[in-house]
């Protein structure tokens, strides 16, 4: 992956969620007619302007891209000619300003449940959640877990996927409490095991949690036979062909699957020769495996996938999808349990229960963004959502300079029945700007030290 294949996924993504959020300030205020002066995604000097409304309302693209506003007219900005003061934002109703500000962060969380909705009605294939004990088992040995179990429940919540036991795992992680999980063993046979998690720590800096939990995703034996191949891939390039079965690479036997990535994964730009059985004949092909990225690692691509597994055989992945209303309900509670995962891991970096290491700035989610459209349509659509939902979180937190800031000194307003004085909003303004700007500049150094250290 070059450059582009970042910056493209994660513009669009980033274009997407400003504008969503921006047309929630802007929809609400036009409603509550408050007349809106610029709509500007990024902040800076104006690349792009356009007037346009009755209004006359400016849209502008500005320099800065990370963000955007909506201006509104308001006499704490300017003059406010007389017949237009019932216009201005100042002179709403406080209930008014507090639907103009939350629109906003609204937008964004009706985004989400949107995308997850069409989604899940859709259908995705899903890694199904059936398990194998990782190098390092002693959770989930303890807890009974033996290799093939297929996950049907979690303290008897319906699981359907790897990325819903992932989800429900890292929930009672959080907890720090024992749960049952309810599996079908490869024999066919109902059983139930208890995970005791207590103690587990949520740590960016350390393995992955699934992986101290003792577990991984469950990979019966795949024969090394070529299936789809990629019409620009390396393997195209090559000369090899679908139902090709791979032999040998570079002198070595490849007996699954999971040998031929790997030999290909560590020769990125080195020409190997693939032995491989075509109709009965034993060829020798030379295959340079094209240079990709992945989490900031230098690996090596050939452009084919597996061929499908046998009929009667153990598939890995499964169709995954919901009607329109069952759908609707899990994109709301999705949207919800999400929001509030989101809450705790914040209050519990405060607290020192969380490692800093998890907040990541913009380099890290334009490294997310480029993974993730590599993998497909169904994966950045679930990472354009996990973002408008994070967006949606960091806005509600009480910071001034932020929505939540607004929010609460309207909290406050309705409660004392009057405004709170401006020269308390002004100092509030700078340290919620000081607090802002550390955020960033810790954000900006996770992201440097994940570069640096891969």
């Amino acid at each position: 992956m070059n450059l582009l294949d970042y910056l493209v996924p994660f513009a669009l993504a980033l274009g997407l969620l400003i504008l969503v959020h921006e047309l929630g300030h802007y929809l609400v205020a036009r409603w509550c007619g408050v007349k809106v002066l610029r709509f500007s995604i990024g902040f800076g000097k104006p690349l792009l302007v356009r007037r346009a409304g009755r209004d006359g309302t400016e849209w502008a693209l500005a320099a800065f891209p990370l963000g955007g506003y909506v201006k509104m007219l308001d006499e704490r900005e300017g003059p406010v000619a007389p017949a237009e003061l019932h216009r201005s934002f100042n002179r709403q109703s406080v209930y008014r300003r507090f639907a103009i500000v939350a629109a906003g962060p609204i937008a964004n969380f009706l985004l989400a449940i949107a995308l997850y909705w069409g989604l899940f009605v859709a259908g995705t294939d899903e890694l199904r959640p059936r398990l194998a004990l990782s190098d390092t088992p002693a959770i989930a040995q303890a807890a009974g877990v033996r290799d093939g179990d297929l996950v049907v429940s979690v303290d008897e919540e319906a699981v359907r996927s790897w990325q819903d036991l992932r989800w429900l795992l890292l929930q009672h992680a959080l907890d720090n409490r024992e749960l049952v999980l309810k599996v079908r063993t490869l024999e066919e046979v109902e059983a139930y095991r208890r995970l005791d998690l207590r103690g587990i720590a949520i740590d960016e800096g350390d393995a992955d949690l699934i992986a101290r939990i003792g577990l991984k995703p469950w990979r019966p034996h795949i024969p090394a036979v070529i299936g789809k191949i990629a019409e620009d891939g390396a393997a195209a390039r090559a000369g090899l062909q679908s139902g090709d079965k791979v032999i040998a690479i570079d002198g070595l036997e490849v007996e699954a699957w999971s040998d031929l990535v790997l030999a290909v994964r560590q020769a990125p730009g080195r020409s190997l020769p693939f032995e491989i059985e075509r109709d009965g004949a034993v060829l020798t092909l030379q295959v340079t495996p094209d240079e990709a990225s992945e989490n900031g690692e230098r690996i090596g691509r050939i452009g084919v996938g597996v061929a499908e597994p046998a009929p009667g055989g153990v598939s890995m992945f499964s169709e995954v999808r919901y009607g329109v209303v069952e759908g609707l309900v899990k994109a709301v509670r999705q949207t919800w349990e999400t929001s509030v995962l989101s809450l705790k891991m914040i209050g519990r970096m405060f607290t020192g229960e969380v490692s800093w290491k998890n907040l990541s700035g913009p380099v890290t989610i334009a490294d997310y963004a480029g993974q993730t459209a590599q993998l497909g349509l169904s994966h950045y659509l679930k990472f354009v959502a996990l973002i408008s939902i994070s967006l949606g979180v960091l806005n509600l937190l009480p910071i001034p300079v932020l929505d939540g800031g607004h929010l609460l000194y309207y909290t406050v307003e309705i409660i004392k029945g009057g405004p709170i004085p401006e020269r308390i909003m002004e100092i509030g303004q700078q340290i919620g700007l000081v607090l802002l700007v550390m955020l960033m500049a810790f954000a900006f150094y996770n992201d440097i030290n994940r570069l640096i250290s891969g």
